[in-house]
């Protein structure tokens, strides 16, 4: 990968960008200039969600920028709430709405759980990944896949249903690689995205990834960025002032030994949001 232009190919030959820009939160505050912002610094991939609140504000954004539709590749995700078959097919439809688009490059199930605890879930799991399944066989979605589900949720898929999930979102940064769940999906040919791949903080301000910005002269975020792209995720970084949107995307110059790469990914675990698919929520001071 030279730049974040450059596609990996899916598992159904569909190609994605190696980097896309994580709109979480975009609502809060900037909304449709911060958007408007990413698509001037160069962002042609947005990660999106019915949760996060911002499908209309992305698309007004693309539209004050005179973006073009075909020159996005534009995911949204499927929230809790709406899982279920007839419930997807509601939530697609109010998706391509509020994105005043006929399709989309790809569209997830958010969690794998409604909530922590939930006896059925396999079962309703299996119900949801056919609706997306359907959408993907009438070519309303480019790409099917899954965020933050972990490899016991991805085998129930694989062994109830026909379509092997594209991608899946993992909280992915140094302090918090989820190594099992990312070896798990690569050997599936299941591309790992990166949501919160600078981690928070604790991560951006560590002593090790500190040093190694100096060593390679760069920023710490692009440190975590750089080796999120060297292990073959794709990472959806946030950024609020375009200095920080073009830095992020700078990563392609340099690259991380294969010591530092070691070290990077044995650091002690640090950044972790507290979010678990199967556990309740766990807020740190």
């Amino acid at each position: 990968m030279k730049s974040m232009h450059d596609c990996y190919e899916l598992n159904n030959g569909v190609k994605i960008p190696c980097m896309g820009f994580g709109t979480y939160k975009s609502s809060d505050g900037c909304g449709t200039q911060g958007l408007k912002t990413a698509l001037e610094a160069g962002y042609r991939y947005f990660d999106t969600a019915s949760f996060y609140g911002n499908e209309e504000l992305i698309a007004q954004a693309m539209k004050e920028a005179g973006v073009k539709r075909e020159e996005m590749f534009l995911s949204s995700k499927v929230w809790k709430a709406d899982m279920g078959y007839e419930n997807v097919k509601k939530a697609f439809a109010e998706s391509l709405k509020k994105l005043d688009t006929d399709y989309l490059d790809m569209y997830l199930i958010h969690w794998p759980l409604p909530e922590v605890g939930y006896k059925d879930w396999k079962q309703l799991d299996i119900e949801t990944w056919k609706a997306l399944e359907e959408l993907y066989k009438e070519g309303k979605v480019r790409a099917i896949g899954l965020s933050n589900f972990l490899p016991h949720h991805i085998e129930n898929l694989l062994e109830h249903t026909e379509i092997v999930p594209a991608v899946n979102q993992l909280e992915f940064h140094p302090g918090h690689t989820q190594e099992v769940a990312v070896q798990y999906c690569q050997e599936k040919g299941i591309f790992v995205q990166a949501w919160s791949p600078l981690g928070r903080k604790r991560v951006l301000e560590h002593p090790l990834l500190a040093e190694l910005a100096d060593k390679y002269g760069v920023t710490t975020a692009q440190i975590c960025i750089r080796y999120a792209v060297q292990r073959q995720v794709i990472p959806l970084p946030k950024a609020s002032t375009v200095e920080r949107m073009k830095q992020n995307q700078d990563v392609f110059g340099f690259e991380i030994s294969a010591e530092d790469m070691y070290r990077i990914g044995t650091m002690q675990p640090t950044g972790w949001s507290g979010e678990h698919p199967d556990c309740e929520r766990i807020y740190f001071k």
